[in-house]
């Protein structure tokens, strides 16, 4: 980045967009937890978030396509399985995927003063990642929301890459589709890791861009089939990121 524009960027960043997004995020926050006990959290715990992280990739003149869309079938629920490379990941899906959906996140977000209660409120699902009773419960509440109408959204590599490269995938962010017997589809995220990666202390200006792939029936017969099912959508994700 060229040192004149960076200066200039950072000053933007530290005078307007700090505080124009601290703002924002406090006010999409409040306005989803009291909506949300008074209405519908398939409206309240979706539309706001939405308009949020759209407002957040045009404070940080992030460009944004959007590819596939005529792959999803009004209606029907999906389980949604990405690449992780950046919180920009998540103002992406939830600004321009364009439907209703639930998060499956880490239980340590839960923490995270207002949007931990704010998501809480929206009805994500928080995950204990070290397993156990309180996991299965979180896998419980997410076929509950899947047979209401509503999607969820999972990263199956659990963590954010640290290299730009895909991770491996866990199984168990599959576990869901196959109990439901419900599509999987494939999103491939790019350019957020070169908008902030992990370890960046600001994000940049860049273009970002959604693939939505054709849904996937997940039906394996046996374990080496669902293996090689979660090997065939990790491939089809990696084909759709653009460097």
């Amino acid at each position: 980045m060229n040192p004149f524009f960076k200066a200039f960027w950072l000053l933007y960043l530290i005078f307007i967009y700090l505080p124009i997004g601290i703002i924002a995020t406090i006010l999409c926050a409040i306005i989803t937890i009291v909506m949300c006990a008074v209405g519908d959290h398939k409206v309240w715990g979706y539309y706001p978030g939405k308009w949020w992280a759209r407002f957040i990739c045009l404070l940080t003149f992030c460009r944004v396509e959007v590819v596939g869309s005529e792959n999803l079938k009004k209606g029907q629920s999906y389980v949604f399985a990405a690449n992780h490379a950046s919180i920009y990941d998540v103002f992406l899906i939830y600004g321009y995927i364009g439907v209703s959906f639930k998060w499956i996140m880490k239980k340590e977000l839960q923490t995270v003063p207002f949007i931990g209660k704010a998501c809480m409120s929206a009805g994500h699902i928080y995950v204990n990642r070290d397993g156990g009773k309180q996991a299965l419960q979180s896998i419980q509440r997410a076929k509950e929301i899947l047979s209401e109408g509503v999607s969820v959204v999972v990263f199956p590599e659990g963590f954010r890459t640290k290299n730009g490269e895909v991770g491996r995938f866990k199984r168990g962010a599959f576990e869901i589709s196959k109990d439901m017997q419900l599509p999987i589809v494939p999103i491939s995220l790019s350019g957020c890791y070169q908008v902030m990666k992990v370890g960046s202390s600001y994000p940049v200006p860049g273009k970002l861009k959604l693939r939505i792939h054709p849904p996937v029936d997940f039906k394996p017969q046996n374990h080496e089939e669902e293996l090689q099912l979660i090997e065939n959508i990790r491939n089809i994700i990696i084909s759709g990121i653009e460097s």
